[in-house]
């Protein structure tokens, strides 16, 4: 695989929620509770909060990981179609984007979260050939940990996360 190719990465994760869409909704859409819930979240600050609807808004997300390193970057919200949708663009030490994609399923909610994105760190780009499937491993870990502390948040049961 060349280099920039082991740069890029998809990576899809999945959640079901045995909650209401509007309240997963209103979970995610509220980023700067994230820290509260959410363990590898260390900290968020609103740099421009956007429109009424957050359309614009720009958040500093900083992550801690499985592994024995951190990141950091900026969100700007570029799209937003509540509560099913909600895309944001990330530049920094990591660059791509995020979009969160909500649907009901009866009384619960699947949530799928891809993440589209090149890394940022020089460290990263040299030897993601090498480390692709630790930095998945890694990612998949973070975001299971994140649907654990959603259910925890909302005091419902994770039905499924991968």
């Amino acid at each position: 695989m060349p280099a920039a190719e082991a740069a890029q990465f998809q990576l899809v994760s999945d959640w079901h929620l045995d909650a209401p869409i509007e309240r997963v909704w209103d979970a995610l859409k509220a980023t700067e509770e994230w820290p509260s819930w959410w363990p590898y979240v260390k900290s968020v600050q609103e740099l421009d909060p956007g429109d009424a609807d957050g359309m614009g808004a720009v958040r500093h997300i900083a992550w801690s990981s499985r592994l024995p390193y951190g990141v950091a970057f900026d969100v700007k919200v570029v799209q937003m179609q509540r509560p099913r949708r909600m895309q944001g663009r990330a530049t920094g030490q990591l660059q791509g984007t995020g979009t969160w994609e909500l649907v009901p399923d009866g009384q619960t909610t699947r949530v799928r979260y891809t993440w589209c994105v090149d890394l940022g760190s020089r460290w990263m780009r040299l030897t993601a050939p090498l480390l692709a499937p630790v930095f998945r491993w890694n990612h998949n870990g973070v975001m299971k940990a994140g649907a654990q502390g959603l259910a925890r948040q909302l005091g419902v049961r994770l039905l499924d996360a991968r």
